[in-house]
């Protein structure tokens, strides 16, 4: 531990959602019911995608495949330790240990945030230039779009949308972001209380434990949602803008419901997403509430990277054509 000679503290306790004994096991199987979820969905399909050349290449079932691996990874970098604590009368968790999983919380957090705003465009190219859709949405260019997510990778192609270039920038910020975050975080001292009230490591809970000078990580804090938040919403919506000019020129309303219906799961998990962030970060640190940022907090690392899949495929022809046919081929293999 970095700071332990300042503070002589090697790790903290995590609160977690009740410290009432009979509520822990109710808890864990809630926890562990949310979490099996969102492993069975997500990696349904990321093999589905996988396994369907048809899904493949196609962009937005492309896109959706990379979102369901950042939920896996979001998700798993908290629930496996939640459960643990749940299980345990020990509910502590190492500095260091802390500090990887708020790292990894951030990183998968802010990769999801990038990846709507690449599905956003994807949606913008499908309804407002067909006509250069598959010559725009390659799959070379969803691969540069993805990776650019993932690995800060920006390709100069990417000057076809006006709002890529803005992308490019918050991409250079993104994994740094989180590891400046990290680093900053783990030279705090905490003279005194070292009592989490969260079920698990995030900056705004380790902020309010520290008795030193947080101003710097507050500025990064409020710098990091405009960049790695505000900015992709802010795109998504610029988006969503165009989408919708173009889907009131249509002249049917039969094409316009077609138009409607392609966008429809995007826009509730933008709504979902960005909601429940923007109650919890964008706020003014003085009204912090440990308790509010609880429950906001559980909502978008844990029920909402478990509805996600749903979201996707209970209405979704080309998801359940996809199983079909996965299905008669898993059949026929077994014939022979």
């Amino acid at each position: 531990m970095a700071n332990e000679n300042q503070t002589g503290i090697s790790e903290f306790v995590l609160l977690g959602l009740s410290t009432q004994p009979q509520h822990q096991n109710l808890f864990f199987l809630l926890f562990l019911s949310l979490y099996l979820l969102t492993l069975l969905g997500n990696l349904l399909i990321v093999l589905l995608v996988h396994l369907d050349n048809r899904l493949l290449h196609t962009p937005m079932y492309f896109f959706l495949s990379q979102l369901s691996l950042a939920d896996l990874g979001f998700v798993s970098s908290t629930v496996p330790k939640i459960l643990v604590n749940l299980m345990s009368p020990n509910k502590t968790i190492s500095f260091s240990g802390c500090l990887i999983q708020m790292y990894f919380f951030l990183t998968f957090g802010n990769t999801d945030s990038f990846l709507l705003a690449c599905m956003a465009y994807d949606r913008y190219m499908a309804i407002c230039h067909p006509l250069h859709y598959a010559t725009v949405m390659s799959h070379k260019r969803c691969l540069i779009l993805a990776c650019g997510s993932w690995i800060l990778s920006i390709d100069d192609e990417l000057g076809v949308f006006h709002s890529q270039l803005i992308m490019g920038c918050a991409w250079l910020w993104h994994l740094p972001s989180a590891l400046l975050h990290t680093l900053l975080t783990s030279r705090l001292s905490f003279c005194s209380s070292w009592e989490i009230p969260y079920f698990f490591c995030d900056v705004y809970p380790l902020l309010e434990l520290s008795c030193s000078s947080t101003s710097l990580i507050k500025v990064l804090a409020q710098t990091e949602g405009v960049v790695d938040i505000l900015g992709p919403f802010v795109l998504i919506m610029i988006s969503y803008m165009h989408i919708f000019c173009a889907i009131m020129k249509v002249p049917s309303a039969a094409g316009k419901r077609k138009a409607f219906s392609t966008c429809g799961s995007h826009l509730t998990i933008v709504v979902l997403f960005y909601g429940t962030i923007s109650c919890l970060y964008f706020q003014p640190t003085s009204a912090y509430s440990a308790q509010k940022g609880t429950i906001t907090s559980l909502l978008y690392a844990v029920v909402i990277p478990m509805l996600n899949p749903f979201i996707y495929t209970l209405r979704n022809y080309d998801i359940k054509a996809a199983i079909v046919r996965l299905w008669d081929k898993s059949r026929s293999f077994q014939r022979t």
